[in-house]
């Protein structure tokens, strides 16, 4: 591993995902609730409606309908994160905040047409989560006179994907109807921080936690179809595999299965709907299957921090519904908005554990536009709110005592776009 640390390839994967550690257990759970400032700017609903050459992250064959271009992003994404203890026990009464709120994000696509038929594309996009909380000196609880959550100091979680789509879409039918497929690698890294003292949880306590930032590698594929039902209306749908990835080493005795941290498999269903010819609807079903993946759906219940069965975040799927619409107001500016809903992942039972991975939101309201400099040359932007939201439930290792996990987010995303 360290000799392959060395080589470009890793190194440009390195940077991505620094750039791309931003998700910050963004918006549904650590998916993001769209790609690409057009999307994002309509709640994620973008299934069924291509827009740029990034709707390959959603659905490959929406690339039949995208021009040549390249579009280029970067977003600011905020997120206020922190935990309360309610009630004398195990941790530190009181209210701790996580550390450095605001991240920067970037997003690339290109899209390229072999013919009138057949499309090209490349997509660039990442997940994630982070939390870093102080280390605030205890001064009640199992660790008084300690720094940290857990007695260890400065405690969290930084996890970043960045993904790698090439893509290939084909129509039919006079562009009726068309199918993509999207070959996906991924890079993933990790880092656990904070949580020595929970040794004896762990069936391997040396690779628990402070050993660094790890890295593992996978690849899926996507794919995607979309329909034309009647003029002006559409249906489109994709699917995302699981992704296999190699197991994080250093984390062996955090992570079940020894490290494991496969990214779940995933569905998209949506209708587009012309109204007229300038206001376009648009609605999207998202199902992600987070208990599927044994680190993220396991309870903490379970088995020792490590094993095949060992105790997880304990999350459930999510489904999220997306409403957009965008307005076309003349030649030069479009008008989006939207707004998403999906049930958070985590039950109040697995809160402990999710001091780390807080991901609680469920609503988010989006608006955005985009504004045509030339033929060539387009300005798009996107801002998205998700107000907090809250969860609360017992400390499974200290009867009587509460933790509440919160959670805001924002987002401010900026693209460019050229035709070529």
């Amino acid at each position: 591993m360290t000799n392959l640390r060395k080589t470009p390839l890793l190194g440009g994967a390195t940077i991505a995902l620094t750039a791309l550690s931003a998700s910050v257990m963004a918006t549904n759970g650590y998916f993001a609730s769209g790609y690409g400032a057009r999307s994002k700017s309509m709640a994620g609903a973008s299934t069924a409606l291509a827009l740029d050459s990034i709707v390959a992250a959603v659905n490959p064959a929406g690339l039949t309908y995208v021009d040549d271009r390249m579009d280029v992003e970067g977003e600011l994404f905020g997120a206020f994160r922190e935990y309360r203890v309610n009630g004398s026990g195990m941790l530190n009464t009181g209210t701790v905040e996580s550390d450095t709120n605001y991240f920067p994000v970037a997003t690339l696509g290109l899209s390229y047409k072999l013919d009138d038929k057949q499309t090209l594309g490349l997509a660039l996009y990442g997940n994630g989560g982070n939390t870093d909380y102080k280390p605030l000196p205890n001064a009640s609880g199992a660790f008084t006179g300690a720094n940290g959550t857990f007695g260890s100091g400065r405690t969290g979680l930084d996890m970043a994907q960045v993904f790698v789509a090439g893509s290939y879409a084909h129509s039919f039918d006079n562009g009726r109807y068309s199918l993509g497929i999207a070959p996906i690698f991924v890079a993933q890294t990790i880092k656990f921080r904070g949580l020595a003292t929970l040794a004896g949880f762990s069936s391997d306590p040396d690779h628990l936690s402070d050993n660094g930032r790890d890295y593992a590698f996978g690849a899926g594929f996507r794919v995607g179809g979309l329909a034309e039902l009647a003029p002006g209306l559409r249906l489109g749908a994709s699917y995302k595999s699981r992704i296999y990835m190699s197991k994080f080493e250093r984390y062996s005795g955090v992570l079940a299965q020894g490290g494991g941290f496969d990214i779940p498999d995933s569905f998209n269903v949506g209708l587009s709907w012309d109204v007229n010819a300038a206001l376009t609807t648009n609605f999207d079903v998202e199902h992600i299957r987070y208990s599927e993946i044994k680190s993220v759906g396991n309870t903490f219940g379970g088995g020792m921090l490590g094993h095949a069965d060992g105790k997880g975040f304990g999350w459930n799927d999510m489904t999220i519904f997306k409403l957009g619409a965008q307005w076309q107001q003349n030649e030069h500016w479009v008008w989006r908005g939207g707004v998403s809903y999906g049930q958070q992942p985590i039950e109040g039972s697995e809160v402990l554990f999710n001091i780390l991975a807080p991901g609680v939101q469920e609503w988010h309201v989006t608006a955005g536009f985009t504004h045509a400099l030339s033929k060539q040359d387009e300005l798009s932007f996107a801002v998205m709110y998700s107000p907090q939201k809250t969860i609360t439930g017992p400390n499974p290792l200290s009867p009587g005592q509460s933790i509440d996990l919160m959670m805001t987010q924002f987002l401010l995303q900026f693209g460019w776009s050229w035709r070529f």
